[in-house]
């Protein structure tokens, strides 16, 4: 049998056990009025760019909601001013 298939069953015993036994903490539900009424947008990116979202996250104290928001804001002023100056 391979690695792969090995370490697949190993996990797949360890699901099951989990699955048997009920949690020992209960989880709170998340707010469902956080999110009403918004979209989700995302993306893959590669360690460079995950990298300056990171900082950029640290520096601003933003969530990646915020971070993604102020740099789609910026660039849509930029490209309107553009499109205002003939560009």
């Amino acid at each position: 049998m391979s690695k792969r298939a090995e370490e697949f069953l190993r996990n797949m015993t360890v699901v099951e056990a989990l699955a048997a036994s009920p949690p020992a903490v209960q989880i709170a539900p998340v707010k469902p009025s956080s999110r009403v009424n918004l979209k989700h947008i995302g993306g893959y990116f590669d360690d460079e760019v995950v990298e300056m979202v990171a900082v950029l996250r640290a520096r601003l104290k933003l969530d990646n909601s915020g971070l993604i928001k102020l740099a789609l804001e910026d660039l849509y002023r930029k490209h309107n001013a553009k499109r205002a100056f003939g560009g």
